[in-house]
């Protein structure tokens, strides 16, 4: 985590502790472009704890360590009414094997058009979307990148039920996402024959077996358009636990496939979130 991100993040922990007007773990946690979520789906829940006409910050930092690569991810993000999400995100992609580093920012919105995550018989529905850039773009643009920049357009769903294993809660997401990113944006968009948006599939399963202690499951489906390798879908188990509604910790088991040729690319993530 960068020195301003890092200030950010305690800064956030020193604040006095709000309560909020939510239920502690309906804000998510946050995923590594930014976005309210697990750890790479975004959910259609709104991050924080803020309800109607109430105001949320948070900050977090995440790092994800596999064979060959390692992803730092640190962000700030507000939010606004339990509708209104804004997120920025820089990633630092370091290529532990080959060297170097690829750069990223991610801003993010998301706007819940219907539904709640507990107190309505529809789901709770948000659209999003993601302004990417990368700051590195020699490498991508030497394996068959064809632009710097791109857009991701999501639309989750999400919805708990409450009692319904073994007398635990039970969260399930599932978001459809508009793509031209190569390797979530890390290895550039699209490429030469191809720059149009690709529709994928994202999902989450999460059990509450306390108030504040979850664990789940992830899957994240991703395009394939570089020709030098082949690019494979995202998955991870995840423990998420809400400490109190002003700090989330995170860990997953996490299993990326073959990245830029290296393949079985498995290991763990960790993400702290403050909230307030």
């Amino acid at each position: 985590m960068n020195n301003l991100m890092m200030c950010v993040f305690f800064t956030v922990l020193a604040l006095p502790v709000q309560a909020g007007s939510r239920v502690l773990a309906t804000g998510g946690a946050t995923t590594i472009e930014g976005s309210a979520g697990g750890g790479i789906v975004p959910w259609a829940v709104i991050n924080g704890y803020g309800s109607d006409d109430e105001w949320s910050v948070q900050a977090f930092g995440s790092r994800v360590g596999v064979d060959d690569f390692t992803l730092h991810s640190a962000g700030v993000g507000l939010s606004f009414d339990n509708r209104w999400e804004l997120s920025y995100a820089r990633q630092q992609f370091k290529l532990d094997t080959i060297g170097g580093q690829l750069r990223q920012d991610i801003v993010g919105v998301k706007y819940r058009l219907a539904g709640q995550l507990l107190y309505t018989s529809l789901p709770q529905i948000s659209l999003g979307l993601q302004y990417k850039r990368h700051l590195d773009f020699e490498l991508p643009s030497l394996v068959g990148a064809y632009s710097r920049s791109g857009v991701d357009l999501y639309l989750a769903a999400s919805k708990v039920w409450l009692d319904a294993i073994a007398g635990r809660n039970l969260l399930l997401n599932g978001t459809i996402r508009a793509t031209q990113a190569n390797q979530t944006g890390l290895l550039g968009f699209g490429n030469t024959d191809q720059q149009r948006h690709q529709l994928m599939f994202e999902g989450s399963a999460a059990l509450l077996l306390t108030h504040n202690l979850a664990v789940g499951v992830e899957f994240r489906q991703k395009p394939n358009r570089l020709a030098f390798a082949d690019e494979q879908h995202w998955r991870d188990v995840f423990v998420a636990w809400f400490v109190n509604a002003n700090l989330s910790v995170t860990a997953a088991y996490v299993d990326l496939g073959d990245i830029a040729g290296l393949p079985s690319q498995q290991g763990w993530y960790l993400s702290l979130e403050g909230s307030w």
